[in-house]
């Protein structure tokens, strides 16, 4: 096929064997309506499907829980009780949880659906020897596609002839700069982003025009693979949630077993009878079952999620992805617009006299020149002024402030200059343009003609120095052209990108730009070295969280130069190091594998290798974040324990497959995100050590009771009094507890790690004997005594309980002694045992609450009683904090010591 001139066609032998393996006869015709039909009939529909889940079955197997089904025993025995109240609080928890379960799963299918709606609905082909516009989902292999500027490619073509054409990719493959597409042949393995004769489904036309034939469709298209991967990721329990499970699991089966244990023992002892020995073990497992620990873990994650909205500019989709964040500890992030700007910014300005330094990044233009590390002005450097109104002028984008951000229409490199050029001029130049040659891949350069106000004709040159050099040359050979290729050469090295700039006055008799007309010679005015500079605040963002023990790992689509460059500026890592997708594919799976989760920059990546580099990070015990905001991150995204996703420039399909969404674009939000994540652990480890033991505490006063054969000194709906109670009011102070100095300063938890160590389950063992031993003892001194009657003893040991949970709510608060600075760090916690202190006070005196729970009004002794049971608590546990404190100090003192002699050794 012959082209003119600025376009490209594949060669006939080419073209001939394309046509032969697709079956295409003639490629001006395109194929017949009824071989397209046929075709469309065989292999289905240019469309992608999503085989979803229907919404009921989803929300019936949120059901499917030992944690759901603790509730529903608890709801069941409370009913047959006849305690309805908290039938009702259970049940309504039972539903909640439902509820934020099916909206967790929702969002997976959503993220197809958008998918979905990115193929072009509509395509020009070629049918019958005439150019048609067709349905997009009826195009087949071997259709003839036509594209033009602004079209959305409709399926994955093998271009053959080009006109121009550079496509936009940044969604699929990470590439930010328009990508040159040419029809030249390309080995079976080159990668994805460097594929520069094909077009593929979703991506858009920047500029040009060209043809291709359609190699896929549908699901066999890259769109299309990942869709599919999106569909087979499966993502498993947070950590936390796995542990929630086995502990539920464990602390059930064991009151079971003691349940039916003390059932055995008391009809053996034939001291009770079957009714009253079965109302105390009933009693003993409603007390004893922690249901309010789902309740409480659901509000402190959904708490901290709506804290992350108002503070941290960060929408966090499913509840467990909240504490997730605590647990991070490799971070895979996409570079362009995560890492960097996505906003190319000229960094120097060589001209053949001197080099400048420009400040300032981003398209915003606010920076200024320097020259030796001194301040200059444009306007006074002639050799600068030159460079930069030819920048300005050899340009056909622009640059425009809309709602306080500067954005460009047109080409980030293009954008650079005008930027560049505003830094150091307020008013554009007097110029008028006679004629605009535009860039073309071909000649990798782009002119303008334009006369200045004296009435000269100047021509304005800016493009590749290995084609704006010659043409200097030509103009003076003593030109050092190969001085200029080496400086090229090593900025290029350093991953950044320079452009040649270059004018020449003609006669006022040229008013056009012919063919020919550069190569009779320019002068060389310098060259602009260009860079898509990393976020300053990343970088100190980064290294806050090396030292939390975070590792970050770059996965982008750049070319490795300017990955590592960039990761170097960031301090990645102290030295990093760098690996290809197709050095990837090239290694066996034990090399591949260890590269994956040792490497610090991916690049030139595909949509498989950053799912195989999660996966494999995650294989690796490691707990893994994805930061992304294209359609190629959307399976990584999903598969990760938590994807992260950006709100201003992510893409629909990203936002719905990940966890979490940055509203404000800011890497440095991962940082708070993250402290906000392990306040949020703390906080429920926190709550879980508080409400365990004060819960078997209860389950020990019925089992004790029934050992030792002496009369049920609480009954049921006191039992269920304390559990409500608890659970409406004190459990949730810790929902604003706020965080513990130096969250950030520790390494994360590991995700093997148990969420209790030895002395936590110490602790709750001593607490639990403590609190049911003190009021056991008080309640039989004074009954024995004869100081109050069988209903005030008992309503004492509820206040013996309710006290000892106050009390205790201070020692669990903080890693502190409580009478320390962190004792006011929460007032929160003041209000809610405000709450419970006046609730506890309607339970002793309002008749109705007497009658109810078979209570009684108390005196100054009985109070004494109970406050003094709670000031026991409280300080038998504080005086085991005080001695781990001491140890800490010592085995911290001791450390140290040894570190100073073995170096002075």
């Amino acid at each position: 096929m012959d082209s003119p001139d600025g376009q490209r066609s594949m060669t006939h032998s080419e073209v001939a064997a394309l046509q032969q393996e697709l079956k295409v006869p003639d490629l001006e015709a395109g194929l017949t309506s009824q071989e397209a039909a046929k075709r469309l009939a065989e292999n289905g529909p240019n469309a992608l499907e999503s085989h979803t889940t229907p919404k009921w079955v989803i929300f019936i197997r949120q059901f499917n829980s030992l944690i759901i089904y603790i509730l529903i025993g608890a709801a069941v025995l409370t009913t047959v009780m006849g305690h309805m109240t908290d039938t009702i609080i259970i049940g309504l928890v039972i539903i909640i949880n439902a509820i934020i379960g099916y909206s967790q799963e929702n969002n997976a299918s959503n993220a197809l659906e958008k998918i979905k709606q990115m193929l072009s609905h509509e395509a020009t082909v070629y049918r019958d020897g005439d150019r048609v516009d067709v349905d997009a989902a009826d195009l087949v292999v071997g259709d003839v596609v036509f594209l033009e500027a602004g079209d959305n490619v409709p399926a994955d073509l093998r271009l053959f002839d080009i006109d121009n054409l550079s496509m936009q990719e940044a969604a699929l493959t990470g590439e930010s700069n328009s990508v040159e597409k040419t029809v030249d042949a390309l080995p079976a393995n080159t990668p994805l982003a460097e594929q520069s004769n094909m077009a593929f489904a979703s991506t858009a036309v920047a500029t040009g025009s060209g043809m291709g034939l359609v190699v896929a469709t549908g699901k066999h298209t890259e769109l299309g693979k990942i869709s599919q991967a999106v569909a087979d990721v499966r993502k498993g329990k947070t950590p936390m949630m796995t542990e929630l499970d086995n502990l539920g699991k464990g602390i059930s089966y064991a009151i079971l077993a003691a349940a039916v244990i003390l059932f055995g023992l008391g009809m053996w002892s034939g001291h009770y009878t079957v009714g009253t020995l079965a109302l105390a073990v009933v009693t003993m497992i409603v007390g004893s079952m922690p249901e309010g620990l789902p309740a409480t873990t659901s509000v402190v994650l959904a708490m901290g999620m709506q804290q992350l909205v108002r503070k941290e500019n960060t929408i966090v989709k499913t509840l467990p992805a909240v504490e997730t964040l605590g647990s991070v500890d490799v971070i895979a992030t996409d570079k362009t617009g995560t890492l960097t700007k996505n906003e190319m910014t000229i960094t120097n300005v060589i001209t053949p006299h001197h080099d400048y330094a420009v400040s300032g990044t981003g398209y915003r233009p606010t920076g200024e020149f320097s020259l030796r590390g001194k301040p200059v002005s444009a306007k006074d450097r002639a050799d600068l002024r030159d460079l930069l109104i030819a920048g300005y002028e050899a340009n056909d984008t622009t640059l425009a402030e809309i709602d306080g951000k500067y954005e460009i229409n047109g080409e980030p490199t293009d954008g650079a200059f005008l930027t560049a050029y505003h830094k150091g001029f307020a008013e554009e130049p007097d110029y008028e343009e006679l004629d605009m040659l535009p860039f073309d891949s071909d000649y990798r350069y782009m002119a303008k003609l334009m006369r200045l106000p004296d009435g000269q004709h100047r021509l304005f040159v800016k493009g590749s120095p290995d084609k704006v050099l010659p043409m200097a040359e030509s103009a003076d050979p003593a030109f050092d052209t190969q001085h200029y290729l080496e400086l090229t050469r090593s900025y290029s090295r350093q991953g950044m990108r320079v452009i040649a700039v270059a004018a020449e006055d003609l006669p006022d008799s040229v008013d056009e730009i012919t063919e020919g007309l550069c190569e009779h010679g320019v002068t060389f005015l310098g060259l602009a070295v260009i860079i898509d500079p990393p976020r300053e605040e990343v970088i100190a963002s980064i290294k806050q969280m090396r030292m939390a023990g975070v590792k970050v790992r770059m996965i982008t689509g750049d070319h490795p130069d300017t990955a590592l460059a960039i990761a170097k500026k960031l301090g990645l890592a102290d030295s990093p190091t760098v690996v290809t997708g197709t050095e990837l594919a090239e290694m066996d799976d034990a090399a591949r594998t260890q590269a994956m989760i040792s490497t610090d920059v991916f690049a030139r990546t595909t949509p498989a290798d950053k799912l195989a580099i999660v996966t494999a990070l995650q294989e690796a015990g490691n707990v893994t974040a994805m930061v992304g905001d294209g359609v190629n991150d959307a399976p990584a995204l999903k598969k990760a324990d938590i994807g992260v996703a950006m709100g201003e420039s992510g893409t629909d399909v990203a936002k719905d497959a990940a966890d979490m969404i940055l509203t404000d674009d800011k890497f440095t939000t991962m940082e708070k995100a993250i402290a906000q994540g392990r306040r949020i652990y703390d906080n429920i480890k926190k709550s879980i050590l508080f409400l365990l033991p004060t819960s078997f505490a209860e389950g020990l006063i019925i089992a004790i009771t029934i050992l030792t054969q002496d009369n049920m000194p609480l009954n049921a709906s006191q039992m269920l009094w304390i559990n409500m109670v608890s659970a409406i009011t004190i459990q949730f102070a810790f929902i604003w507890e706020p965080a513990e100095p130096g969250i950030m300063a520790r390494p994360p938890r590991s995700n093997t790690a148990s969420m209790m160590n030895w002395h936590d389950v110490f602790q709750m063992a001593y607490v639990s004997l403590m609190i049911s031993g003190v009021g056991l003892y008080a309640h039989d001194w004074l009954l024995d005594g004869g100081y109050v009657s069988a209903t005030v003893a008992s309503t004492m040991m509820v206040n013996i309980i309710i006290l000892g949970k106050i009390f205790y709510l201070f020692n669990i608060r903080t890693h502190a002694l409580a009478l320390s600075r962190q004792f006011f760090s929460n007032p929160m916690a003041f209000t809610v045992i405000a709450a419970m202190v006046v609730l506890q006070l309607a339970f002793t005196y309002v008749p109705f609450m007497q009658d109810v729970f078979r209570t009684a009004g108390m005196s100054w002794l009985e109070w004494g009683v109970a406050i003094g049971a709670g000031v026991i608590t409280l300080v038998v546990t504080e005086a085991d904090k005080l001695i781990r404190l001491a140890y800490r100090k010592w085995a911290h003192r001791t450390h140290s010591a040894e570190v100073t002699e073995g170096k002075l050794n």
